[in-house]
């Protein structure tokens, strides 16, 4: 469709006559499933205040970063861990601190009756499940030769098993509820680009992709969005010192100069997660400074 006038620009604080708007804010609501009134404004994009969410893996480091940024944006969290119960209780309590609830919740996700347990949990604390962040997961190294059934297997349950499992649960309960939901799914750059050592690694986390996708299709018509984040090298305490080349090789070869911060992928969790991606579902956004832009031949 072209334009044969220029359209009017909406300016000031006047609230726009409802008949009366520019015509890119005009719809056809059987066909876009909302109304001008329905759209939240800019300043309420990211304000979580009532809403519940589960963060696993979220003891510490990326998923601690991100339990605490939802919190900053007003949502009850679950720090839903497996071993670390002083992390845990740590960052549940630095929630509480800043005037949000929380709650530390042990469960073993590649089980399903951890994972059912998890959900129970929420449910009786916060009436309802809202937003869930599929964080957990491991890293181990080991060649491909040398690895074990037991090793392979480890890591596709730790990385893509609990992923399926908590999704599956999360899904059951925001149908169950009937208001829709929001999944975000960690998964990695080395779904996009592999790494040696890491071959089970790099398979689990591309098939998080892969599943999102999947999940987004199916759960699309129920109100559930499905996405994933694929982070690049997070800092943490010790990593220069622990991988000084790993950390030197990144920093030259990432176009924006720095490492990730735990706050930098919390914030894509929360915009996938918020209705200002409320018509984005089935993609997984990239949180690696650049490095995937670099030619591969």
């Amino acid at each position: 469709m072209m334009w044969h006038t220029r359209p009017r620009v909406c300016t000031g604080h006047q609230p726009l006559t409802p008949g009366r708007e520019p015509p890119f804010f005009r719809y056809n609501h059987s066909l876009t499933g909302r109304t001008r009134m329905e759209i939240p404004a800019p300043r309420e994009l990211l304000n979580f205040r009532g809403k519940a969410v589960i963060v696993t893996g979220a003891s510490g480091g990326l998923g601690a970063g991100i339990a605490s940024r939802f919190a900053e944006a007003g949502a009850d969290v679950v720090v839903a861990y497996r071993a670390n119960q002083s992390g845990a209780q740590a960052v549940a309590k630095n929630i509480e601190g800043a005037g949000r609830r929380a709650l530390a919740v042990q469960a073993d996700l590649s089980q399903s009756a951890g994972v059912a347990a998890l959900l129970e949990r929420t449910i009786q604390a916060f009436h309802a499940l809202d937003v869930l962040i599929n964080n957990a997961g491991a890293y181990p190294n080991s060649s491909l030769v040398d690895m074990s059934e037991a090793e392979f297997d480890r890591v596709i349950a730790d990385n893509l098993c609990c992923v399926h499992l908590c999704t599956q649960a999360a899904a059951r309960a925001m149908i169950a509820r009937g208001s829709g939901g929001a999944i975000v799914n960690v998964a990695s750059i080395e779904a996009h680009n592999p790494a040696p050592q890491h071959s089970h690694y790099v398979a689990a986390k591309a098939a998080v992709v892969m599943y999102t996708r999947s999940a987004a299709l199916e759960l699309g018509g129920q109100g559930i969005r499905v996405n994933s984040v694929s982070p690049g090298l997070i800092w943490r305490e010790g990593l220069e010192n622990d991988w000084p080349e790993g950390v030197h090789g990144y920093l030259s070869a990432a176009p924006l100069r720095r490492l990730g911060r735990a706050d930098d992928v919390a914030d894509a969790c929360l915009f996938l997660a918020s209705p200002a991606a409320r018509w984005i579902t089935g993609a997984d956004l990239v949180v690696d400074g650049g490095v995937l832009t670099h030619r591969v031949y």
